[in-house]
């Protein structure tokens, strides 16, 4: 019988502790949105040779992220693409946005892509923020990514676009 009234107390202290606590671990964290616009700038690829088109690349897209508060960022992506043509690819992804007053946010994704119709694949990614400069310095948490990549046009090597979701907190100053 104690050891019911034990539990049910420990469980109650558990719930209350739930309840004060969650609020406050949640309240410092903040979330920023933005939408990235890319161009590949530069691309490498071996060919794997197990079957037609399987390649193995190396890209750099660059372009801009536009952020809810109104905010214009550089943002510079080097990608590490498994890809298989008619099933989509697997990347490592590091990306770094670099804001107007020189600060800077680092973050790294794995991301998988799934092809579509009309030559327009969908990415899905999940990754940490690494590393901030300046108002960002210290900065930790995650990302969470969907975007597309459209065919290339004519002189380009790709293009793609994402919306990104920052989940993050900052030290204290």
């Amino acid at each position: 019988m104690a050891t019911k009234k034990s539990i049910g107390v420990l469980f109650g202290i558990l719930v209350i502790s739930a309840w004060i606590l969650g609020p406050t671990i949640q309240a410092g964290a903040e979330t920023m949105k933005c939408r990235t616009s890319n161009t590949a700038t530069k691309v490498e690829s071996i060919p794997v040779g197990d079957e037609e088109g399987h390649v193995l690349m190396l890209a750099i897209y660059e372009g801009l992220a536009f952020f809810e508060n109104g905010e214009i960022a550089k943002v510079r992506s080097h990608n590490a693409l498994d890809q298989i043509p008619g099933k989509g690819s697997q990347a490592i992804v590091y990306n770094i946005y670099t804001f107007e007053d020189g600060s800077t946010i680092v973050g790294r994704s794995q991301r998988l892509m799934v092809p579509g119709q009309s030559g327009i694949a969908s990415a899905k990614a999940t990754g940490e923020l690494i590393k901030g400069t300046g108002r960002f310095g210290g900065i930790k948490g995650t990302t969470s990514v969907t975007g597309k990549n459209f065919p290339a046009i004519k002189g380009e090597a790709g293009r793609a676009t994402s919306d990104i979701i920052f989940t993050y907190t900052l030290p204290s100053k």
